[in-house]
């Protein structure tokens, strides 16, 4: 799939707003996610933890923050959400790796993480489809006007999403991506055992 056939990353489409600077221990842009990063599940044995982030330079009139990751790439028609955080105070500008656990112990109190589209208040990792193009994720630090959304924990992203767009004055992002490769079959396996 070529990028004129890919769902556009959906920002795009909103207001625009200033960026600022995100960076990460476990990830970067454009490059693969690393094991700590994936779903513990539906054949992949990966770690399941909410990777480190740290942020500055957000506008001055900043009164929160939230967090999402998008897999913009899913077969959905309107993408997955992997993690929906929000109710950060302004004072935050880092989360450890694992902060989306559901234990929720290293986010302040007042922070909420409501569903994500696995069903579950927490980060669930990547886990694209085998033998499709690179899905991209999404990551997402939202610089907000105040510092609780009209949002809870039983509210869906789609609702979250759009509370934080009413209130983003500024928006950072990193984009990792993670790919899957198709198993041969049986067949090619064999043919393919014959040449190592």
């Amino acid at each position: 799939m070529n990028d004129q056939h890919r769902p556009p990353i959906p920002y795009v489409f909103m207001a625009a707003v200033p960026s600022f600077d995100v960076w990460s221990h476990d990830m970067r842009d454009g490059e693969p996610l690393g094991t700590a990063q994936l779903l513990n599940g539906r054949g992949l044995d990966g770690g399941n933890l909410s990777p480190h982030l740290r942020w500055a330079g957000f506008p001055g009139q900043t009164r929160g923050f939230g967090v999402t990751c998008l897999d913009v790439d899913a077969l959905t028609g309107s993408g997955f959400w992997h993690w929906v955080l929000f109710n950060l105070p302004a004072s935050v500008t880092e989360l450890p790796a694992g902060a989306g656990s559901v234990a929720m112990t290293t986010l302040p109190a007042g922070a909420i993480q409501a569903r994500n589209d696995f069903g579950t208040r927490d980060y669930c990792g990547a886990a694209p489809p085998k033998g499709r193009a690179p899905h991209r994720y999404v990551f997402a630090v939202h610089a907000l006007d105040t510092g609780v959304l009209s949002a809870d924990a039983d509210s869906s992203p789609a609702y979250v999403g759009s509370a934080l767009r009413e209130h983003t004055v500024a928006r950072a992002l990193i984009v990792p991506v993670y790919q899957r490769e198709q198993e041969p079959a049986a067949g090619l396996k064999e043919q393919a055992a014959e040449h190592l």
